[in-house]
């Protein structure tokens, strides 16, 4: 059994390796990768596995894992700033994909219950697949992001009703008192779970924390994740929902980060064997057979999914763009509804055929995924500027008022960088609008006296509102590469002369920005080098002109090369020889020291013992480089400059007897 299991993984590793390389030489996602090598593998392939059973036990513990580090990623803070997402825009998305889903089954099935079961399938949509690659683009926290993830939420947490559900469409009686039983529990499971987050674990993670034991840290973190999510499923909850509890309790306490440290290297492993799992489902051969029945399933579930997602999100009030954007994620199916729908096999809702279409359409939904979210932006940008949905972002009031400013600062996107930047521009006196998508913080920041709207920076009307031709400078500090191309564009066009800074995630975007009108592009991923190798650098003590060379030449080249200058390396040398014989030390004055009424001049200390008198402080106040006629009293400090045994002779030389000699000689 073991040496199978092994046989499994290496080859599962081997040409998921080949299959990922050869892909990202063509600038496809690994995830796609990893689904070709389990459909090359699996029994339906070459054949080479033929238990799944085992792999699926891997890819289990990968979406745990995923899970666990997603709900550390939030608090219960966060959660609830989210509820409008979870329970409401997951609440329509799920009623509305349901209905519509029996709306175009039912002519083929005739059978309300298959009907409804179908739309049971049809409303999840992939946890492990829309998480992986919002936190690969880092755009979990953009307002698309957080929608996305809470409807996923919402989805995880619907399993357990329609699991319960299923036994009552094919007809078979069910104690509905033992039904409602099982949702209490569930909601009581869920309870208890989020309130240890405030007391049990953060205590238990300090004890273990204190023994300063890392190999317990880890295994108590994975007994968390692993336990917590065991006891929900034992309640009907699904594995991945209570590994997203066990994330939240520890992201409540201090030793959050560490934990993802831990965990993330597992993370990977495991998750791939999901993604593999996932291609060991597609029958290679009933797809090359019915290949057009499986598209025509394919487009239905891709239709029904983004508009019954869109027209939910804009139902609670999410932004057009931001609802389109995340309508195209969330267009396929989830990996539970492979769970739903063996059990509506069993129960005889699907019949052998249903099944078999099922699948691969379902797969195939997965595989476009990584491809629609690369593309989202761009989608859902020329969608909001067709007419019809030019209409409804009106009718949504995305627009500002007309900003009365002139030679003003717009700063799109009020995340950290908007909010400092605003925070210096307040107190130095320079007018400013700011324009943002999340609707909570426009509002608690209207509170705050914030000149900030709310609306899509994208829209040349709402640009137009805040002054963009009365403006000086354009900052644009989003997470959407789309958007940011979109923004800096309109901005140049409607004003020339305005000068354009951008913030971007990656040096790649900064010659495109640049060709787009961008004065000034600010790629993170180099700035925080160029803050790591300017601190290093400093700590050698190289002169501080060289450094400052070094940053000047790497942003005057638009970041393209890291020029080096010709730094000879005895200079190196010599300057680091000289420096670290080179120490500081501070003196008090006491009183009765007979120091005490002397001029520097008079005390010869340079001369004497080779320390030099840098500075002095005197109440509160620094007097730098004193002059000879300074006159040294009760409670100053003196700073020393000098080698160790200099200063060590200065400190001596005024507090021996050479200094009554002075005294006397006055």
């Amino acid at each position: 059994m073991q040496l199978e299991l092994l046989k499994a993984l290496v080859l599962i590793f081997g040409v998921s390796a080949i299959s990922v390389l050869l892909l990202e030489r063509l600038k496809i996602p690994a995830l796609v990768g990893f689904i070709i090598a389990g459909a090359l593998t699996g029994p339906y392939g070459f054949g080479f596995i033929k238990e799944v059973r085992n792999v699926e036990i891997l890819a289990d513990i990968g979406v745990i894992l995923l899970l666990f580090t997603v709900g550390i990623e939030f608090s219960t803070a966060k959660l609830m700033r989210m509820r409008k997402a979870i329970v409401y825009g997951g609440g329509v998305q799920v009623a509305l994909a349901i209905m519509v889903s029996v709306m175009v089954v039912y002519p083929f099935t005739e059978d309300i219950g298959k009907s409804v079961f179908a739309g049971f399938l049809i409303a999840l949509s992939s946890t492990a697949i829309v998480l992986k690659m919002l936190f690969e683009r880092g755009e979990t926290d953009t307002p698309h992001g957080r929608m996305m993830v809470g409807v996923l939420i919402f989805q995880d947490i619907c399993v357990v009703p329609l699991m319960l559900l299923t036994p009552v469409l094919a007809g078979v009686e069910v104690d509905m008192p033992v039904i409602a039983l099982k949702v209490l529990k569930s909601a009581v499971i869920i309870a208890v779970v989020l309130l240890s987050a405030k007391w049990a674990v953060p205590r238990l993670l300090h004890q273990v924390v204190h023994t300063k034991s890392r190999e317990l840290f880890t295994i108590t973190i994975i007994f968390l994740c692993m336990g917590i999510a065991l006891l929900t499923s034992r309640f009907g909850l699904s594995l991945a929902l209570g590994a997203f509890l066990a994330g939240l309790i520890i992201s409540e306490s201090e030793y959050a980060y560490q934990a993802i440290s831990e965990i993330l290297p597992l993370k990977d492993s495991f998750l791939s064997m999901f993604f593999v799992s996932v291609g060991m489902l597609i029958d290679v051969r009933y797809l090359a057979e019915n290949y057009l029945l499986i598209l025509a399933a394919v487009l239905v579930i891709f239709i029904i999914k983004a508009l019954t997602s869109a027209a939910s999100l804009l139902a609670v009030g999410t932004p057009l763009k931001a609802s389109m954007h995340a309508s195209l994620g969330l267009a396929q199916v989830g990996e539970f509804s492979f769970v739903l729908a063996a059990a509506g096999r069993a129960a005889g809702l699907m019949s052998a055929d249903t099944y078999q279409i099922f699948l691969p359409a379902s797969v195939t939904t997965m595989i476009m995924t990584p491809f629609l979210l690369k593309a989202a932006p761009y989608i859902s940008i020329w969608l909001t500027a067709r007419k019809p949905l030019r209409r409804l972002s009106r009718l949504k009031k995305e627009e500002p008022p007309s900003a009365k400013h002139t030679g003003h600062v717009i700063i799109i996107g009020f995340g950290l960088n908007g909010k400092n930047l605003a925070r210096v521009l307040r107190d130095i006196g320079i007018p400013y609008v700011v324009l943002d998508l999340n609707s909570d913080t426009v509002r608690d920041e209207r509170k705050n006296g914030q000149p900030i709207y709310y609306g899509d920076g994208t829209s040349r009307n709402i640009l137009e509102k805040l002054g963009i031709k009365e403006a000086r400078v354009l900052v644009v500090a989003i997470s959407d590469p789309a958007s940011t191309r979109r923004i800096t564009s309109i901005g140049k066009k409607e004003n020339p002369g305005i000068h354009i800074i951008v913030r971007t995630r990656y040096l790649s975007e900064v010659e495109d920005l640049r060709a787009l009108g961008a004065d000034e592009v600010i790629p993170e991923e180099f700035e925080t080098s160029i803050e790591i190798f300017s601190r290093v650098l400093n700590h050698y003590r190289l002169p501080i002109n060289v450094t400052t060379s070094h940053i000047e030449n790497i942003r005057k080249d638009s970041y393209r090369v890291l020029r080096s200058h010709e730094i000879p390396k005895r200079h190196m040398e010599e300057r680091q020889d000289m420096l670290s014989e080179i120490m500081t030390e501070t003196y008090l004055i006491k009183k009765g020291s007979h120091i005490i009424g002397h001029t520097l001049s008079q005390l010869h200390l340079r001369a004497k013992t080779g320390a030099t008198v840098l500075a002095v402080q005197r109440a509160g106040e620094v007097h730098q480089n004193p002059s000879p006629e300074f006159t040294f009293a009760k409670d100053d400090i003196i700073l020393f400059v000098g080698k160790k045994e200099d200063i060590g002779r200065a400190l001596d030389y005024i507090e021996s007897d050479k200094m009554l000699v002075l005294k006397y000689h006055r």
